[in-house]
C-alpha cells in the first residue's frame, strides 16, 4: 500500500464545493426528456451497429465528463478530495435517476446507488473504484497528474499535446488521454455513466434493478471494506456482481475475468546502530542492517524466483482441465517478455497464466541510507523491506504470513513490533520488526455461472464471437467481502487498454479503447438477464 508520506499533488484552482458542469447537468436534462421523446426500443434492438452509432453520437458529452471528473484530485490519503468526487458522483448518478445513499466507515464513507425498473425482479450490484494512487507531479510529462491532456505520437514515437478540442472533429483512436486515474479507474466510471445515459435516450431498461457501490479506499487497501459489507448487507444484496475494472488480456481483445489474487502486506525492518554511524570508525564492527535483511530476503527463494519456504504452494493443484482453460487464453509469451525487457522468467510455472494461479512473495521495496548524489560512507541505523503476498483461493493467508514469519525466526531473530527499547537492544543480537496486514482473499468464479454466462452472451452480441476468458487475474481487487458476505458470484469486465501505466507516472487511456469500453458497458445492460426476456 502506498506510503501516507507521500508528496501532495498540488491542488488545481481554488477549493470549492463541486457542482455538475454545464455539459453534464445536459445529460441529466437529456435523462428526463430522452425517455417520453425517443422511440421505445427493446434491448434485443440494439445491434452491434447500432450501439456503435450511439456511442458515436454521444462521444463529445462523454470526453467532457470524463475532463471534469479527472481533473478531480482522488488520493485516499487526503479524504477531503475523496469527498468532492464522492459529491460529484452523487450527482452524476442522481442525474440518471439513481436513488443514492453514503454508508459510513471509518475512512472515507462509501457511496452506494440504486435505480428500480419495472417489473424487475432481479438485481445486478457493480463495484467501481474512485480513488487512485498517489503521484509524484515530478514525474509527469505535463502540468499536472490532476490537468487532463491529449496526446499524440510524434515522428519520433514520442508522446506530445495536442489540443484537446480536436476530440471533437478530427478523431484518431490511437491518441491518448493522460491523467491520474485515466483507466484506474474514472475510464470505467465514465463509460458506465454514459452508457446509462444512452439507454435512457434510447428508451431501453435492464430487465433487472442496478446497485452500484463506489469504493474510495481501494489503493488504500480497502481495510474499512469487509466490515462495511457485513453491516449493509441487506442494502448490497443482490444476485451477482460485476466489476468494472482491471486490464483486459494483454491483446486488448474484450476480456471477461472470473477471479482475482487477495493481497496481504508485511513490513519487516532490521536494526543496525542506534544511528547511522562512521563507515571507517565502525566497519567491520557494527552489523549492518542492510546486509542482514538482504540474507533474509535472499533466504525465501531460491535462484530460480521459486519460493523455498516448505508448504508455500500447498494446495494448489491444476488438473487437466484447468490446464486446458489456462492454454486457451492467447498469450504471447515471446511478445509479453519482450515488452517487459526480460530475457527469462521466474520457474514458479512455465507460462503466464499458470504462474498466477499459485500464492506470490514479491519484494515491493526496500528502504536503507542514501543512494546517488546522496550517499555517504555509514552504517545505516535500519532497513526495511516492504513486501506484498497475492494470495489464491486454496491458500491460507495467515498460514502463509506465519511462514514468512518462521522463516525470519529461524534465521536466528527475535521479532517486534516498532521500533526496540534499549533493553531489546542489549539483550537481542538479532532484531526485527514484522508487522503485517491481510487486505482481502482472493475469490473465483465458475465459466458457466449465471453471471458469466450473461456477461459472455452480451460480448457476443457487440462483438459476433466469445470473448477471452481468464480465470484468474494476477491483481488483486477486494471483491472477496462480496462474495462471501451476500453469497453471490463476481466476473470482472474490463474496458481499458491493457499498455495503460496504471499506478505508475502518464497513466493513460487510449481513446479507441475508452469509446469501445462505453460500447461494452452499453451491451451489458441492455442484454437481457432472464432467460425469458
Amino acid at each position: 500500500r502506498p506510503s501516507p508520506t507521500v508528496p501532495r499533488a498540488p491542488r488545481i484552482g481554488p477549493r470549492r464545493t463541486l457542482r455538475i458542469g454545464p455539459r453534464t447537468r445536459r445529460i441529466g436534462i437529456a435523462l428526463l426528456l430522452g425517455p417520453l421523446t425517443a422511440p421505445s426500443l427493446t434491448a434485443q434492438s440494439l445491434s452491434a451497429e447500432r450501439i456503435g452509432a450511439l456511442v458515436e453520437a454521444n462521444a463529445g458529452l462523454a470526453f467532457d465528463t470524463y475532463r471534469e471528473l479527472l481533473s478531480l484530485p482522488n488520493d485516499a490519503h487526503f479524504p477531503e478530495d475523496m469527498l468532492r468526487v464522492i459529491e460529484w458522483l452523487e450527482g452524476a448518478f442522481q442525474a440518471r435517476g439513481f436513488e443514492t445513499e453514503r454508508l459510513p466507515t471509518p475512512g472515507s464513507d462509501l457511496l452506494l446507488a440504486r435505480r428500480d425498473f419495472p417489473g424487475a425482479q432481479r438485481t445486478v450490484l457493480v463495484y467501481l473504484q474512485a480513488d487512485g494512487q498517489p503521484v509524484d507531479p515530478s514525474r509527469w510529462e505535463q502540468e499536472s497528474p490532476y490537468r487532463p491532456v491529449l496526446k499524440e505520437r510524434d515522428a519520433s514515437g514520442e508522446w506530445t499535446i495536442i489540443d484537446w478540442e480536436r476530440l471533437s472533429d478530427e478523431r484518431d483512436e490511437n491518441w491518448r488521454i493522460f491523467a491520474r486515474s485515466a483507466a484506474d479507474s474514472k475510464g470505467p466510471i465514465t463509460q458506465f455513466l454514459t452508457a446509462l445515459s444512452i439507454l435512457d435516450e434510447v428508451g431501453v431498461a435492464p430487465d433487472f434493478n442496478l446497485k452500484v457501490i463506489v469504493d474510495p479506499e481501494e489503493e488504500l487497501g480497502s481495510s474499512n471494506l469487509p466490515p462495511a459489507v457485513e453491516r449493509f448487507r441487506e442494502k448490497l444484496a443482490a444476485d451477482m456482481l460485476v466489476i468494472f475494472d482491471g486490464p483486459p488480456h494483454a491483446s486488448g481483445e474484450p476480456t471477461l475475468t472470473f477471479g482475482a489474487r487477495g493481497i496481504a502486506t508485511i513490513t519487516l525492518t532490521t536494526f543496525g546502530p542506534r544511528v547511522p554511524q562512521h563507515s571507517g570508525h565502525y566497519g567491520n564492527y557494527v552489523p549492518n542492517p542492510v546486509l542482514r535483511l538482504a540474507q533474509i530476503l535472499a533466504s525465501m527463494k531460491d535462484e530460480h524466483g521459486r519460493v523455498t519456504m516448505p508448504g508455500w504452494y500447498d494446495g494448489v493443484t491444476l488438473d487437466s482441465e484447468t490446464r486446458a482453460i489456462l492454454v486457451r487464453v492467447p498469450d504471447d509469451e515471446e511478445a509479453i517478455q519482450r515488452a517487459l525487457g526480460i530475457g527469462t522468467i521466474d520457474s514458479v510455472a512455465p507460462t503466464l497464466q499458470e504462474a498466477i494461479q499459485y500464492p506470490s512473495l514479491n519484494i515491493r521495496g526496500i528502504q536503507a541510507g542514501w543512494v546517488g548524489a546522496q550517499s555517504r560512507t555509514i552504517i545505516p541505523a535500519t532497513a526495511t523491506a516492504e513486501i506484498d503476498v497475492r494470495l489464491v483461493v486454496e491458500s491460507d493467508p495467515e498460514r502463509l504470513i506465519g511462514l514468512v514469519r518462521g522463516e525470519v525466526e529461524r534465521l536466528g531473530y527475535h521479532l517486534i513490533q516498532g521500533e526496540p527499547t534499549e533493553e531489546e537492544r542489549a539483550r537481542y543480537p538479532r532484531l526485527a520488526s514484522f508487522t503485517y496486514d491481510i487486505s482481502y482473499a482472493a475469490f473465483r468464479t465458475d465459466f458457466d455461472s449465471e453471471p458469466g454466462r450473461w456477461l459472455s452472451a452480451a460480448h457476443r452480441h457487440l462483438f459476433g464471437e466469445e470473448p477471452i476468458k481468464i480465470r484468474t487475474g494476477g491483481g488483486s481487487i477486494p471483491i472477496s467481502p462480496f462474495v462471501s458476505t451476500l453469497g453471490i458470484a463476481a466476473v470482472l469486465a474490463p474496458t481499458v487498454n491493457p499498455d495503460n501505466n496504471q499506478h505508475s507516472p502518464n497513466e493513460n487511456l487510449r481513446v479507441g479503447s475508452f469509446l469501445k469500453g462505453i460500447e461494452i458497458l452499453l451491451a451489458i445492460p441492455a442484454q437481457p438477464l432472464s432467460p425469458a426476456s
